[in-house]
């Protein structure tokens, strides 16, 4: 594996990438289901909102990885092995650091939770124990795993994380379904599934160990490695609000059924959105590099080029999603007879808050390639604001459809935003082109979904779906396919000649 070129290395990443994200969508589908059929919404509504708390709480390490990761790209390049480990060792010592404040905040966590959250069938010896136990996961990272993460992810082997957490999930997944299988006891049957995250830090301190032979402990760390950590500690922090913010409100002003229905939709989006984010991974740096080089030509054609791409993948995606999730919502929650699940308005808006936050990547990308954290902080700052305001405003008297419009204002305002800010300060292209773009697939969308409710589809089952689902994939690869050639043929041509040329080449 030592051996692999970039080309090599970015291919397999990218794959098993993929098989990553594909994988957490199967789990993430599964899992829910089978907590819900066994334990109840509320148990799940639970369990949902804790993890949301608890990856608020992990926003102590925020930045570490990022700064530890540019700062090893030199001394790996330069197979400096002592500059290497002075950087481990002071990834080690920030993540040690932040671990032991991420300990005492879950254990105040647990403790808040136990005592205001109890009811008649959740009492404070089940949400105490739940919480240090999903807690745990993370705090294994801190302490024993996160420096050779960074490493891995620093010296182009994600692929080895990623095969790694494929392993865990998959035998998490096992552990639960059986133990709930014979109803096991919650708070026993978390515990338990701890198990694959031991067996993951075996797995990635063997492989370390053997491949990394040099990295030594003795040594002084590097202070200067992470000095980058608080330039995008401020905008990562405010993207975990962006996502979790809807489940904290929904936790703050409904209850845990409400937050378990909300859960159940926003799998599918999550799972959506993970397989969105293989087809951009890798290419901030390359625009990077067009940027630093003030090649704007260039840059242009190359971000163009993408925006095609990117809005046809997307137009598919979300034209089948919109048509599709009432059925498949249908489908997955049939057997839960505790609380209505079937709620057609909140599907329309969480498509609607999916469509919005994903149509903005071609331009956020972008922001992050020219490391303009500090120039867009206060924009950034303004959408969480609309999030929070406007999903605590319109979620007290529409509950979760409130909450996600509130959600779809903040993306809308940051969307809009961005049409300004990239090509001002960025790119230079002409500031009709992206609006127009979007516009299209707003349009193509609603034409791919219509005949969803002329059709008023009914499955019984997965089977079923699958079929309807397929065919709507068809008709929006067509209608896509049409409006793309007729507006944007230029582009479209030159996506399928570098396509044709990749093809080729592998040939």
């Amino acid at each position: 594996m030592s051996s692999m070129n970039r080309t090599q290395k970015f291919a397999i990443n990218s794959i098993t990438a993929a098989m990553t994200q594909i994988v957490a969508m199967i789990v993430g589908f599964i899992t829910p289901r089978v907590m819900i059929t066994t334990y109840g919404s509320e148990i799940n509504g639970l369990v949902s909102s804790l993890n949301q708390f608890i990856s608020y709480i992990a926003l102590v390490e925020a930045g570490i990885g990022g700064a530890a990761i540019y700062s090893l790209y030199k001394p790996l390049a330069q197979k400096d092995e002592l500059a290497i480990s002075r950087v481990v060792k002071a990834a080690k010592k920030s993540y040690f650091q932040a671990g032991y404040i991420f300990s005492t905040g879950i254990f105040f966590l647990a403790l808040l939770y136990g005592i205001l959250c109890s009811t008649e069938t959740l009492n404070f010896w089940t949400i105490f124990p739940l919480a240090i136990l999903l807690g745990a996961n993370r705090c294994l990272n801190f302490f024993m795993l996160s420096g050779h993460t960074v490493l891995l992810t620093a010296d182009q082997k994600n692929f080895v994380v990623s095969l790694i957490t494929i392993i865990q999930s998959v035998l998490r997944t096992i552990i639960v379904c059986c133990l709930a299988y014979f109803k096991t006891n919650v708070v026993l049957l978390y515990a338990l599934a701890l198990i694959p995250l031991a067996l993951r830090a075996v797995l990635l301190l063997t492989y370390c160990k053997k491949n990394y032979p040099y990295i030594r402990s003795d040594v002084e760390p590097d202070k200067t490695s992470l000095k980058k950590r608080w330039d995008v500690i401020y905008q990562q922090m405010l993207g975990t609000v962006q996502v979790g913010a809807p489940t904290v409100i929904a936790t703050i002003i409904l209850n845990f059924t409400m937050v378990s229905v909300f859960s159940i939709y926003n799998m599918v989006i999550t799972g959506i959105n993970g397989v969105l984010g293989i087809f951009t991974s890798g290419l901030p740096a390359g625009f990077g590099e067009l940027i630093a080089k003030n090649e704007r030509d260039t840059l242009r054609k190359s971000v163009s080029e993408f925006e095609v791409a990117y809005y046809y993948i997307l137009t598919v995606v979300y034209g089948v999603t919109m048509a599709m999730i009432l059925p498949f919502v249908s489908v997955y929650t049939k057997d839960f007879h505790d609380v209505n699940y079937y709620y057609p308005a909140l599907a329309f808006v969480i498509v609607l808050n999916g469509l919005l936050y994903n149509i903005k990547t071609p331009q956020s990308m972008l922001i992050i390639s020219a490391g303009m954290y500090k120039e867009t902080r206060w924009r950034v700052t303004a959408q969480g604001l609309i999030l929070i305001v406007f999903g605590v405003l319109l979620g007290i008297p529409f509950g979760l459809v409130g909450i996600i419009a509130g959600s779809c204002l903040s993306n809308l305002y940051r969307t809009i935003d961005l049409l300004h800010f990239t090509p001002k300060y960025i790119t230079g292209s002409k500031y009709h082109i992206a609006p127009l773009r979007m516009l299209r697939v707003i349009i193509t969308i609603t034409l791919i979904a219509i005949p969803s409710f002329l059709i008023n589809i009914n499955v019984d089952g997965y089977f079923e779906w699958v079929l309807y689902a397929v065919a709507f994939g068809i008709y929006a690869l067509i209608i896509t396919t049409i409006i793309t050639f007729i507006f944007d043929k230029k582009d479209f041509f030159a996506l399928y000649k570098r396509m044709r040329s990749m093809i080729f080449r592998r040939k």
